[in-house]
Protein backbone atom coordinates (compact mmCIF):
# COMPACT_ATOMS: atom_id res chain seq x y z
CA UNK A 1 0.00 0.00 0.00
CA UNK A 2 1.50 3.78 -0.99
CA UNK A 3 2.10 5.52 1.67
CA UNK A 4 0.43 9.03 3.27
CA UNK A 5 2.83 10.92 1.26
CA UNK A 6 3.05 8.96 -1.89
CA UNK A 7 -0.90 9.26 -2.39
CA UNK A 8 -0.56 12.79 -1.86
CA UNK A 9 1.92 13.31 -4.31
CA UNK A 10 -0.91 11.45 -6.54
CA UNK A 11 -3.28 14.23 -6.21
CA UNK A 12 -0.15 17.24 -6.54
CA UNK A 13 -0.58 17.70 -10.04
CA UNK A 14 -4.51 18.68 -10.24
CA UNK A 15 -3.52 21.34 -7.20
CA UNK A 16 -0.96 23.25 -8.98
CA UNK A 17 -3.24 26.50 -9.89
CA UNK A 18 -4.14 26.24 -6.38
CA UNK A 19 -0.64 26.93 -4.69
CA UNK A 20 -1.36 30.81 -3.90
CA UNK A 21 -4.00 29.73 -2.16
CA UNK A 22 -2.66 26.52 -0.24
CA UNK A 23 0.56 29.39 0.52
CA UNK A 24 -1.97 31.82 2.10
CA UNK A 25 -3.46 29.35 4.04
CA UNK A 26 -0.26 28.25 5.65
CA UNK A 27 1.14 31.53 6.12
CA UNK A 28 -2.53 32.38 8.16
CA UNK A 29 -2.33 28.75 9.84
CA UNK A 30 1.21 29.80 11.01
CA UNK A 31 -0.29 32.97 12.28
CA UNK A 32 -2.91 31.68 14.25
CA UNK A 33 -0.75 29.11 15.41
CA UNK A 34 2.29 31.76 16.89
CA UNK A 35 -0.57 33.12 19.08
CA UNK A 36 -1.85 30.03 20.55
CA UNK A 37 1.83 30.60 22.95
CA UNK A 38 1.19 34.10 23.96
CA UNK A 39 -2.24 32.83 26.36
CA UNK A 40 0.01 31.07 28.48
CA UNK A 41 2.63 33.77 28.22
CA UNK A 42 -0.05 36.34 28.94
CA UNK A 43 -0.83 34.42 32.02
CA UNK A 44 2.38 34.59 33.85
CA UNK A 45 3.32 37.96 34.08
CA UNK A 46 -0.40 39.22 35.51
CA UNK A 47 -0.01 36.43 37.94
CA UNK A 48 3.06 36.91 39.38
CA UNK A 49 2.60 40.92 39.00
CA UNK A 50 -1.20 41.50 38.28
CA UNK A 51 -2.16 39.79 41.78
CA UNK A 52 1.06 40.18 43.71
CA UNK A 53 -0.23 44.65 43.29
CA UNK A 54 3.38 45.35 41.74
CA UNK A 55 1.46 48.18 39.54
CA UNK A 56 0.24 46.07 36.72
CA UNK A 57 -1.79 48.28 34.05
CA UNK A 58 -4.79 47.14 34.65
CA UNK A 59 -5.98 48.68 30.60
CA UNK A 60 -3.09 46.27 29.10
CA UNK A 61 -5.06 43.00 30.13
CA UNK A 62 -8.06 43.63 28.13
CA UNK A 63 -6.43 45.59 25.47
CA UNK A 64 -3.72 41.97 24.93
CA UNK A 65 -6.50 39.71 25.08
CA UNK A 66 -8.81 41.33 22.58
CA UNK A 67 -6.45 41.74 20.04
CA UNK A 68 -4.76 38.36 20.77
CA UNK A 69 -8.04 36.48 19.78
CA UNK A 70 -9.02 39.03 16.54
CA UNK A 71 -5.73 37.91 14.91
CA UNK A 72 -6.25 34.39 16.15
CA UNK A 73 -9.93 34.60 14.85
CA UNK A 74 -8.84 36.42 11.22
CA UNK A 75 -5.97 34.23 10.78
CA UNK A 76 -8.63 31.40 10.91
CA UNK A 77 -10.68 32.99 8.82
CA UNK A 78 -8.56 33.48 6.08
CA UNK A 79 -6.79 30.23 6.73
CA UNK A 80 -10.22 28.34 5.96
CA UNK A 81 -11.43 30.80 3.17
CA UNK A 82 -7.88 29.95 1.09
CA UNK A 83 -7.49 26.31 1.90
CA UNK A 84 -11.10 25.78 0.70
CA UNK A 85 -10.86 27.75 -2.56
CA UNK A 86 -7.17 25.66 -3.11
CA UNK A 87 -9.46 22.46 -2.74
CA UNK A 88 -12.27 23.29 -4.87
CA UNK A 89 -10.06 24.59 -7.83
CA UNK A 90 -8.05 20.90 -7.33
CA UNK A 91 -10.86 19.09 -7.61
CA UNK A 92 -12.32 20.96 -10.36
CA UNK A 93 -8.74 19.80 -12.52
CA UNK A 94 -9.35 16.38 -10.92
CA UNK A 95 -12.71 16.09 -12.24
CA UNK A 96 -12.09 17.68 -15.50
CA UNK A 97 -8.92 15.15 -15.94
CA UNK A 98 -11.12 12.50 -15.06
CA UNK A 99 -14.30 13.17 -17.64
CA UNK A 100 -11.26 13.64 -20.12
CA UNK A 101 -9.94 10.62 -19.82
CA UNK A 102 -13.67 8.73 -19.65
CA UNK A 103 -14.88 9.69 -23.01
CA UNK A 104 -11.96 8.76 -24.47
CA UNK A 105 -11.10 5.38 -22.27
CA UNK A 106 -11.20 2.10 -24.06
CA UNK A 107 -14.42 1.03 -24.68
CA UNK A 108 -13.31 -2.14 -22.43
CA UNK A 109 -14.12 0.38 -19.63
CA UNK A 110 -17.98 0.53 -20.04
CA UNK A 111 -17.99 -3.30 -20.00
CA UNK A 112 -16.33 -3.44 -16.62
CA UNK A 113 -17.80 -1.15 -14.50
CA UNK A 114 -21.81 0.21 -14.29
CA UNK A 115 -22.86 3.81 -14.70
CA UNK A 116 -23.72 4.29 -11.26
CA UNK A 117 -19.97 3.27 -10.08
CA UNK A 118 -18.45 5.78 -12.59
CA UNK A 119 -21.01 8.47 -11.87
CA UNK A 120 -19.99 7.80 -7.98
CA UNK A 121 -16.73 7.89 -9.07
CA UNK A 122 -16.63 11.12 -10.72
CA UNK A 123 -19.62 13.19 -8.77
CA UNK A 124 -20.04 11.93 -5.21
CA UNK A 125 -16.43 10.58 -4.65
CA UNK A 126 -14.40 13.51 -5.59
CA UNK A 127 -16.65 15.96 -3.58
CA UNK A 128 -16.86 13.96 -0.82
CA UNK A 129 -13.18 13.70 -0.61
CA UNK A 130 -12.58 17.22 -1.29
CA UNK A 131 -14.95 18.10 1.92
CA UNK A 132 -13.31 15.73 4.25
CA UNK A 133 -9.50 16.79 2.97
CA UNK A 134 -10.45 20.34 3.00
CA UNK A 135 -11.63 20.17 6.77
CA UNK A 136 -9.02 17.53 7.76
CA UNK A 137 -6.07 19.37 6.42
CA UNK A 138 -6.87 22.81 7.82
CA UNK A 139 -7.32 20.59 11.49
CA UNK A 140 -3.44 18.83 10.48
CA UNK A 141 -1.34 21.92 9.58
CA UNK A 142 -2.98 24.41 12.31
CA UNK A 143 -2.58 21.95 15.12
CA UNK A 144 0.70 20.66 13.95
CA UNK A 145 2.11 24.58 14.01
CA UNK A 146 0.34 24.71 17.10
CA UNK A 147 1.78 21.99 18.61
CA UNK A 148 5.18 23.12 17.25
CA UNK A 149 4.77 26.52 18.87
CA UNK A 150 3.69 25.31 22.14
CA UNK A 151 6.54 23.11 22.74
CA UNK A 152 8.94 25.65 21.49
CA UNK A 153 7.10 27.88 24.72
CA UNK A 154 7.29 24.77 26.65
CA UNK A 155 11.16 24.11 26.12
CA UNK A 156 11.72 28.25 26.34
CA UNK A 157 9.85 27.65 30.06
CA UNK A 158 11.16 24.43 31.54
CA UNK A 159 12.96 21.97 28.96
CA UNK A 160 12.95 18.89 31.26
CA UNK A 161 9.60 18.54 31.68
CA UNK A 162 8.77 19.58 28.13
CA UNK A 163 11.18 16.21 27.02
CA UNK A 164 8.94 14.56 29.33
CA UNK A 165 5.82 15.55 27.21
CA UNK A 166 7.68 14.87 23.70
CA UNK A 167 7.50 11.37 24.80
CA UNK A 168 3.91 10.90 23.91
CA UNK A 169 4.30 11.96 20.78
CA UNK A 170 5.91 8.92 19.33
CA UNK A 171 3.41 6.51 20.82
CA UNK A 172 0.57 8.78 18.77
CA UNK A 173 2.39 8.36 15.93
CA UNK A 174 2.45 4.66 16.31
CA UNK A 175 -1.25 4.61 16.94
CA UNK A 176 -2.38 6.90 13.99
CA UNK A 177 -0.25 5.13 11.64
CA UNK A 178 -1.21 1.33 12.79
CA UNK A 179 -5.12 2.30 12.67
CA UNK A 180 -4.83 4.42 9.86
CA UNK A 181 -3.64 1.63 7.45
CA UNK A 182 -7.03 -0.45 8.56
CA UNK A 183 -9.47 2.78 8.28
CA UNK A 184 -7.44 2.33 4.49
CA UNK A 185 -8.01 -0.86 3.68
CA UNK A 186 -12.14 -0.78 5.10
CA UNK A 187 -12.54 2.94 3.12
CA UNK A 188 -11.68 0.88 0.07
CA UNK A 189 -13.76 -1.95 0.96
CA UNK A 190 -16.77 0.39 1.79
CA UNK A 191 -16.50 2.03 -1.11
CA UNK A 192 -16.84 -1.14 -3.53
CA UNK A 193 -20.31 -1.63 -1.39
CA UNK A 194 -21.20 1.70 -2.02
CA UNK A 195 -20.85 1.03 -5.92
CA UNK A 196 -22.68 -2.26 -5.38
CA UNK A 197 -25.99 -0.68 -3.21
CA UNK A 198 -25.99 1.83 -5.86
CA UNK A 199 -26.06 -0.29 -9.15
CA UNK A 200 -28.40 -2.38 -7.48
CA UNK A 201 -30.93 1.03 -7.07
CA UNK A 202 -29.92 1.99 -10.45
CA UNK A 203 -31.08 -1.20 -12.03
CA UNK A 204 -34.10 -1.31 -10.42
CA UNK A 205 -35.29 2.52 -11.36
CA UNK A 206 -34.50 1.31 -14.70
CA UNK A 207 -36.22 -1.81 -14.93
CA UNK A 208 -39.61 -0.76 -12.56
CA UNK A 209 -42.01 -1.94 -15.02
CA UNK A 210 -40.41 -5.18 -15.43
CA UNK A 211 -39.91 -5.85 -11.97
CA UNK A 212 -43.44 -4.46 -10.81
CA UNK A 213 -45.21 -7.01 -14.23
CA UNK A 214 -43.05 -10.11 -12.71
CA UNK A 215 -43.65 -9.49 -9.10
CA UNK A 216 -40.24 -9.19 -8.22
CA UNK A 217 -40.33 -6.87 -5.63
CA UNK A 218 -39.73 -8.40 -2.73
CA UNK A 219 -36.48 -10.71 -4.53
CA UNK A 220 -35.02 -6.99 -5.40
CA UNK A 221 -35.68 -5.96 -1.90
CA UNK A 222 -33.53 -8.59 -0.40
CA UNK A 223 -30.59 -7.98 -3.03
CA UNK A 224 -30.77 -4.48 -1.74
CA UNK A 225 -30.83 -5.39 1.97
CA UNK A 226 -27.71 -7.64 1.53
CA UNK A 227 -25.92 -5.08 -0.13
CA UNK A 228 -26.86 -2.43 2.79
CA UNK A 229 -25.91 -4.78 5.43
CA UNK A 230 -22.75 -5.40 3.98
CA UNK A 231 -21.73 -1.19 4.11
CA UNK A 232 -23.39 -1.45 7.16
CA UNK A 233 -20.94 -3.76 8.63
CA UNK A 234 -17.85 -1.93 6.54
CA UNK A 235 -19.18 0.83 8.13
CA UNK A 236 -19.19 0.14 11.54
CA UNK A 237 -15.87 -1.82 11.37
CA UNK A 238 -14.48 2.00 10.38
CA UNK A 239 -16.53 3.57 13.30
CA UNK A 240 -14.23 1.06 15.35
CA UNK A 241 -11.29 1.79 14.44
CA UNK A 242 -11.59 5.62 13.84
CA UNK A 243 -12.85 5.67 18.03
CA UNK A 244 -10.67 3.75 18.93
CA UNK A 245 -7.92 6.23 18.27
CA UNK A 246 -9.36 9.13 20.32
CA UNK A 247 -9.13 7.30 24.10
CA UNK A 248 -5.89 5.36 23.10
CA UNK A 249 -4.01 8.98 22.86
CA UNK A 250 -6.13 10.63 25.91
CA UNK A 251 -5.35 7.33 28.04
CA UNK A 252 -1.68 8.02 26.56
CA UNK A 253 -1.85 12.19 27.09
CA UNK A 254 -3.35 11.53 30.87
CA UNK A 255 -0.51 9.46 31.99
CA UNK A 256 1.86 11.95 30.75
CA UNK A 257 0.28 14.80 32.12
CA UNK A 258 -0.08 13.43 35.63
CA UNK A 259 3.43 12.60 35.35
CA UNK A 260 4.40 16.22 34.11
CA UNK A 261 1.96 17.70 37.16
CA UNK A 262 4.01 15.80 39.79
CA UNK A 263 6.99 16.52 38.73
CA UNK A 264 6.26 20.20 38.20
CA UNK A 265 5.26 20.02 42.18
CA UNK A 266 8.52 18.38 43.05
CA UNK A 267 10.73 21.32 41.20
CA UNK A 268 8.28 24.22 42.61
CA UNK A 269 9.31 23.22 46.22
CA UNK A 270 13.38 22.41 45.52
CA UNK A 271 14.22 25.73 43.02
CA UNK A 272 11.65 28.42 44.07
CA UNK A 273 9.61 28.19 40.34
CA UNK A 274 6.71 30.83 40.76
CA UNK A 275 3.56 30.21 40.65
CA UNK A 276 3.13 32.41 37.44
CA UNK A 277 5.83 30.22 35.50
CA UNK A 278 4.11 27.17 37.08
CA UNK A 279 0.38 27.78 35.75
CA UNK A 280 2.11 28.92 32.28
CA UNK A 281 3.13 26.06 31.92
CA UNK A 282 0.57 23.82 33.12
CA UNK A 283 -1.85 25.66 30.61
CA UNK A 284 0.44 25.69 27.86
CA UNK A 285 1.03 21.91 28.13
CA UNK A 286 -3.30 21.39 28.72
CA UNK A 287 -3.24 23.39 25.34
CA UNK A 288 -1.45 20.69 23.86
CA UNK A 289 -4.55 18.18 24.46
CA UNK A 290 -6.67 19.44 22.41
CA UNK A 291 -4.36 19.91 18.96
CA UNK A 292 -2.98 16.60 20.12
CA UNK A 293 -6.34 15.11 20.10
CA UNK A 294 -7.33 16.98 16.99
CA UNK A 295 -4.43 15.20 15.07
CA UNK A 296 -5.92 11.47 16.27
CA UNK A 297 -9.41 12.30 15.04
CA UNK A 298 -7.83 13.77 11.70
CA UNK A 299 -6.26 10.76 10.36
CA UNK A 300 -9.77 8.86 9.72
CA UNK A 301 -11.67 11.42 7.31
CA UNK A 302 -7.70 11.84 5.50
CA UNK A 303 -7.63 8.01 4.94
CA UNK A 304 -11.42 8.49 3.22
CA UNK A 305 -10.64 11.22 1.63
CA UNK A 306 -7.66 10.01 0.01
CA UNK A 307 -9.54 6.83 -0.62
CA UNK A 308 -12.34 8.66 -2.54
CA UNK A 309 -10.07 10.86 -4.69
CA UNK A 310 -7.53 8.07 -5.54
CA UNK A 311 -10.80 6.01 -6.81
CA UNK A 312 -10.41 8.94 -10.12
CA UNK A 313 -6.68 8.70 -9.86
CA UNK A 314 -7.14 5.06 -10.41
CA UNK A 315 -9.59 5.73 -13.66
CA UNK A 316 -6.82 8.25 -15.10
CA UNK A 317 -3.69 5.42 -14.25
CA UNK A 318 -5.10 2.75 -14.77
CA UNK A 319 -7.52 2.60 -18.01
CA UNK A 320 -5.58 3.12 -21.46
CA UNK A 321 -7.47 5.52 -23.22
CA UNK A 322 -7.89 4.56 -27.16
CA UNK A 323 -5.29 4.79 -29.55
CA UNK A 324 -4.80 5.44 -33.15
CA UNK A 325 -2.98 5.71 -36.54
CA UNK A 326 -2.05 8.71 -37.84
CA UNK A 327 -3.58 8.45 -41.33
CA UNK A 328 -7.01 10.88 -42.25
CA UNK A 329 -8.92 12.16 -45.12
CA UNK A 330 -11.75 14.56 -45.30
CA UNK A 331 -14.16 12.28 -46.57
CA UNK A 332 -13.58 8.21 -47.16
CA UNK A 333 -15.16 6.72 -50.24
CA UNK A 334 -16.55 4.02 -47.90
CA UNK A 335 -14.95 0.70 -49.30
CA UNK A 336 -14.53 -1.64 -46.19
CA UNK A 337 -12.97 -5.47 -46.17
CA UNK A 338 -12.92 -7.76 -43.43
CA UNK A 339 -9.93 -10.07 -44.01
CA UNK A 340 -10.10 -13.06 -41.77
CA UNK A 341 -11.83 -11.25 -39.15
CA UNK A 342 -12.11 -13.17 -35.66
CA UNK A 343 -13.82 -11.90 -31.97
CA UNK A 344 -13.41 -13.33 -28.74
CA UNK A 345 -15.29 -11.75 -25.67
CA UNK A 346 -13.75 -13.95 -23.65
CA UNK A 347 -11.24 -16.92 -23.49
CA UNK A 348 -13.19 -19.33 -22.08
CA UNK A 349 -16.45 -18.85 -24.69
CA UNK A 350 -17.16 -19.78 -28.45
CA UNK A 351 -16.04 -16.86 -30.36
CA UNK A 352 -18.51 -13.98 -31.52
CA UNK A 353 -17.06 -14.31 -35.07
CA UNK A 354 -14.78 -16.60 -36.41
CA UNK A 355 -12.81 -15.91 -40.05
CA UNK A 356 -14.98 -13.47 -41.24
CA UNK A 357 -14.27 -12.45 -45.12
CA UNK A 358 -16.58 -9.77 -46.74
CA UNK A 359 -16.42 -6.85 -49.46
CA UNK A 360 -18.38 -4.44 -49.04
CA UNK A 361 -18.02 -1.86 -52.04
CA UNK A 362 -18.30 1.71 -52.00
CA UNK A 363 -21.95 3.06 -52.23
CA UNK A 364 -23.26 -0.43 -52.02
CA UNK A 365 -26.38 -1.08 -49.60
CA UNK A 366 -25.47 -4.47 -47.45
CA UNK A 367 -28.06 -6.12 -45.46
CA UNK A 368 -26.27 -8.38 -42.28
CA UNK A 369 -29.37 -11.02 -41.26
CA UNK A 370 -29.25 -13.98 -39.33
CA UNK A 371 -30.58 -15.65 -35.70
CA UNK A 372 -29.79 -13.69 -32.78
CA UNK A 373 -26.61 -14.26 -31.99
CA UNK A 374 -24.94 -14.71 -34.96
CA UNK A 375 -22.49 -11.86 -34.28
CA UNK A 376 -24.09 -8.98 -36.40
CA UNK A 377 -24.17 -6.11 -33.94
CA UNK A 378 -20.61 -7.43 -33.12
CA UNK A 379 -19.64 -6.79 -37.00
CA UNK A 380 -21.07 -3.73 -36.80
CA UNK A 381 -19.44 -2.33 -33.55
CA UNK A 382 -15.98 -3.38 -35.11
CA UNK A 383 -15.82 -0.37 -37.33
CA UNK A 384 -15.90 2.65 -35.88
CA UNK A 385 -13.87 0.63 -33.54
CA UNK A 386 -15.62 0.04 -30.28
CA UNK A 387 -14.61 -3.38 -30.52
CA UNK A 388 -11.25 -4.82 -31.55
CA UNK A 389 -10.98 -7.63 -33.66
CA UNK A 390 -9.09 -10.70 -31.50
CA UNK A 391 -7.85 -12.18 -35.40
CA UNK A 392 -8.02 -10.77 -39.06
CA UNK A 393 -8.05 -7.40 -39.83
CA UNK A 394 -10.42 -4.72 -40.74
CA UNK A 395 -9.77 -2.00 -43.83
CA UNK A 396 -11.51 0.91 -44.71
CA UNK A 397 -10.28 2.33 -48.34
CA UNK A 398 -7.52 0.35 -48.58
CA UNK A 399 -6.01 1.14 -44.68
CA UNK A 400 -5.82 -0.55 -41.43
CA UNK A 401 -8.63 0.64 -39.44
CA UNK A 402 -5.46 0.73 -36.71
CA UNK A 403 -3.81 2.93 -38.79
CA UNK A 404 -6.11 5.57 -39.25
CA UNK A 405 -6.78 8.82 -36.92
CA UNK A 406 -9.44 7.85 -34.53
CA UNK A 407 -11.47 10.73 -34.67
CA UNK A 408 -11.12 10.95 -38.27
CA UNK A 409 -12.24 7.44 -38.44
CA UNK A 410 -15.47 8.03 -36.75
CA UNK A 411 -16.16 11.13 -38.73
CA UNK A 412 -16.70 8.51 -41.40
CA UNK A 413 -19.45 6.90 -39.94
CA UNK A 414 -23.24 7.77 -39.04
CA UNK A 415 -25.56 5.55 -36.85
CA UNK A 416 -29.05 5.20 -36.33
CA UNK A 417 -30.15 1.94 -33.93
CA UNK A 418 -33.04 1.35 -32.50
CA UNK A 419 -31.73 2.38 -29.12
CA UNK A 420 -32.01 6.28 -30.00
CA UNK A 421 -29.77 8.53 -27.33
CA UNK A 422 -30.74 11.30 -26.41
CA UNK A 423 -29.33 14.35 -24.34
CA UNK A 424 -31.60 16.57 -22.11
CA UNK A 425 -31.13 19.40 -24.44
CA UNK A 426 -32.80 20.97 -27.71
CA UNK A 427 -32.98 19.45 -30.66
CA UNK A 428 -30.91 21.48 -32.24
CA UNK A 429 -28.45 20.40 -30.29
CA UNK A 430 -29.24 16.99 -30.75
CA UNK A 431 -29.37 16.94 -34.36
CA UNK A 432 -25.92 18.73 -34.59
CA UNK A 433 -24.20 16.79 -31.92
CA UNK A 434 -20.27 17.32 -31.96
CA UNK A 435 -20.79 19.30 -34.37
CA UNK A 436 -21.28 23.86 -34.38
CA UNK A 437 -25.17 24.59 -34.51
CA UNK A 438 -26.10 25.63 -38.01
CA UNK A 439 -29.40 26.38 -38.14
CA UNK A 440 -30.46 26.23 -41.79
CA UNK A 441 -28.48 22.61 -41.93
CA UNK A 442 -30.63 21.11 -38.77
CA UNK A 443 -33.82 22.45 -40.58
CA UNK A 444 -32.55 20.40 -43.89
CA UNK A 445 -31.66 17.84 -41.84
CA UNK A 446 -35.34 17.85 -39.83
CA UNK A 447 -36.60 18.06 -43.42
CA UNK A 448 -34.71 14.83 -44.43
CA UNK A 449 -36.25 13.08 -41.44
CA UNK A 450 -39.70 13.95 -42.15
CA UNK A 451 -39.71 15.60 -39.09
CA UNK A 452 -39.48 19.56 -39.72
CA UNK A 453 -43.65 20.02 -39.52
CA UNK A 454 -43.56 18.88 -35.96
CA UNK A 455 -40.72 20.46 -34.70
CA UNK A 456 -42.23 24.07 -36.54
CA UNK A 457 -45.55 23.08 -34.14
CA UNK A 458 -43.76 23.30 -31.15
CA UNK A 459 -43.69 26.47 -29.19
CA UNK A 460 -39.50 26.98 -29.24
CA UNK A 461 -39.41 25.17 -32.65
CA UNK A 462 -36.06 23.45 -33.05
CA UNK A 463 -34.88 25.32 -29.57
CA UNK A 464 -37.34 22.92 -27.91
CA UNK A 465 -35.87 20.50 -24.99
CA UNK A 466 -36.06 16.64 -25.85
CA UNK A 467 -36.27 15.96 -21.83
CA UNK A 468 -34.60 13.31 -20.52
CA UNK A 469 -33.41 10.83 -23.22
CA UNK A 470 -36.12 12.42 -25.44
CA UNK A 471 -39.16 11.42 -23.45
CA UNK A 472 -41.18 14.39 -24.59
CA UNK A 473 -40.74 12.98 -27.96
CA UNK A 474 -42.61 9.65 -29.14
CA UNK A 475 -40.67 6.32 -30.52
CA UNK A 476 -40.89 7.34 -34.32
CA UNK A 477 -40.00 11.17 -33.27
CA UNK A 478 -37.11 10.32 -31.27
CA UNK A 479 -35.89 7.64 -34.67
CA UNK A 480 -36.44 10.66 -36.88
CA UNK A 481 -34.37 13.19 -34.69
CA UNK A 482 -31.71 10.57 -35.02
CA UNK A 483 -31.96 9.96 -38.72
CA UNK A 484 -31.71 13.93 -38.63
CA UNK A 485 -28.48 13.73 -36.87
CA UNK A 486 -27.23 11.40 -39.51
CA UNK A 487 -28.28 13.76 -42.56
CA UNK A 488 -26.41 16.69 -40.61
CA UNK A 489 -23.19 14.22 -40.19
CA UNK A 490 -23.13 13.75 -44.19
CA UNK A 491 -21.07 10.66 -43.27
CA UNK A 492 -20.13 8.34 -46.27
CA UNK A 493 -21.00 5.43 -44.02
CA UNK A 494 -24.47 4.76 -42.61
CA UNK A 495 -24.85 1.59 -39.98
CA UNK A 496 -28.75 1.30 -39.18
CA UNK A 497 -29.20 -1.18 -36.37
CA UNK A 498 -32.55 -2.37 -36.76
CA UNK A 499 -33.39 1.23 -36.52
CA UNK A 500 -37.06 0.36 -37.63
CA UNK A 501 -38.10 -2.78 -35.01
CA UNK A 502 -39.62 -1.54 -32.36
CA UNK A 503 -42.07 1.17 -34.32
CA UNK A 504 -45.30 0.88 -35.37
CA UNK A 505 -46.67 0.61 -38.68
CA UNK A 506 -47.38 4.59 -39.62
CA UNK A 507 -44.28 5.31 -37.55
CA UNK A 508 -42.29 2.92 -39.33
CA UNK A 509 -43.53 3.95 -42.78
CA UNK A 510 -42.25 7.85 -41.85
CA UNK A 511 -39.08 6.59 -40.96
CA UNK A 512 -38.69 3.76 -43.58
CA UNK A 513 -38.97 6.75 -46.29
CA UNK A 514 -36.67 9.17 -44.15
CA UNK A 515 -33.94 6.45 -44.36
CA UNK A 516 -34.67 5.73 -47.85
CA UNK A 517 -33.56 9.37 -48.41
CA UNK A 518 -30.58 8.89 -45.93
CA UNK A 519 -29.15 5.85 -47.82
CA UNK A 520 -28.73 7.00 -51.03
CA UNK A 521 -25.66 7.82 -52.20
CA UNK A 522 -23.26 6.26 -48.98
CA UNK A 523 -22.33 3.05 -48.15
CA UNK A 524 -24.71 0.96 -45.76
CA UNK A 525 -24.80 -1.36 -43.01
CA UNK A 526 -28.23 -2.78 -42.21
CA UNK A 527 -28.92 -5.28 -39.81
CA UNK A 528 -32.78 -5.86 -39.93
CA UNK A 529 -35.17 -8.21 -38.28
CA UNK A 530 -38.04 -7.79 -40.19
CA UNK A 531 -36.44 -8.92 -43.62
CA UNK A 532 -39.40 -7.07 -45.50
CA UNK A 533 -37.35 -4.31 -44.96
CA UNK A 534 -34.29 -4.88 -46.80
CA UNK A 535 -35.72 -6.36 -49.67
CA UNK A 536 -34.04 -3.74 -52.19
CA UNK A 537 -30.78 -4.12 -50.48
CA UNK A 538 -27.79 -4.50 -52.90
CA UNK A 539 -26.73 -7.96 -51.33
CA UNK A 540 -27.88 -9.54 -48.47
CA UNK A 541 -25.45 -11.39 -46.28
CA UNK A 542 -26.25 -14.22 -43.93
CA UNK A 543 -24.20 -14.99 -40.72
CA UNK A 544 -24.70 -17.94 -38.55
CA UNK A 545 -22.41 -18.87 -35.18
CA UNK A 546 -20.39 -16.14 -36.40
CA UNK A 547 -19.38 -16.85 -39.72
CA UNK A 548 -20.68 -15.51 -43.09
CA UNK A 549 -23.00 -18.85 -44.15
CA UNK A 550 -23.93 -16.98 -47.58
CA UNK A 551 -23.93 -13.80 -49.48
CA UNK A 552 -26.27 -12.64 -52.78
CA UNK A 553 -29.25 -10.69 -53.41
CA UNK A 554 -32.38 -11.22 -52.04
CA UNK A 555 -33.72 -13.02 -54.96
CA UNK A 556 -30.57 -15.20 -55.06
CA UNK A 557 -30.41 -16.85 -51.55
CA UNK A 558 -34.40 -17.63 -51.37
CA UNK A 559 -33.66 -19.35 -54.58
CA UNK A 560 -30.60 -21.11 -52.99
CA UNK A 561 -32.84 -22.27 -50.44
CA UNK A 562 -30.30 -21.77 -47.66
CA UNK A 563 -30.47 -20.06 -44.05
CA UNK A 564 -32.16 -17.28 -45.53
CA UNK A 565 -34.79 -18.62 -47.28
CA UNK A 566 -35.54 -20.35 -44.38
CA UNK A 567 -35.99 -17.41 -41.72
CA UNK A 568 -37.77 -15.61 -44.59
CA UNK A 569 -39.96 -18.51 -44.89
CA UNK A 570 -40.47 -18.66 -41.05
CA UNK A 571 -41.47 -15.14 -40.43
CA UNK A 572 -43.60 -14.62 -43.31
CA UNK A 573 -45.34 -18.33 -42.12
CA UNK A 574 -45.74 -16.18 -38.98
Amino acid sequence: MASLTQRFARLAPYFRRSRTGLGVAMLASLVGAATEPMVPALLQPLLDKGFAGRGFPLWWVPLAFVTLFAVRGFAGFVAQYALSSAANRGVLELRRAMFSHLVRAEPSLFSRQSASQLTNTLVYEAQQGTQQLVSSILVLVKDSLTLVALLVYLLWLNWMLTLMVAVLFPAIAFVMRTLGKRLHRLSVAGQASTDELAYVVEENVLAWRIVRLHGAEEEQQNRLDGAADRLRRLSLKSTVAAATMTPLTQLLSAIVLSSVITLALWQSTSDGTTVGSFVAFITAMLMLVAPVKHLSDVMAPITRGLASLERGTQLIDEVPAESGGVHRTERARGLIEFVGVGLSYQADQAPALEDVHLRIEAGEIVALVGPSGAGKSSLVHLLPRFMEPSSGSLLLDGVPLRDWDLPGLRRQFALVSQDVVLFNDSIAANVALGDRIDRVRVEDALRGAHLLDFVNGLPQGIDSLVGHNGNQLSGGQRQRVAIARALYKDAPILILDEATSALDTESERAVQAALDDLMRGRTTVVIAHRLSTIEHADRVVALENGRVAESGTHAELLARGGLYARLHAMQFRS
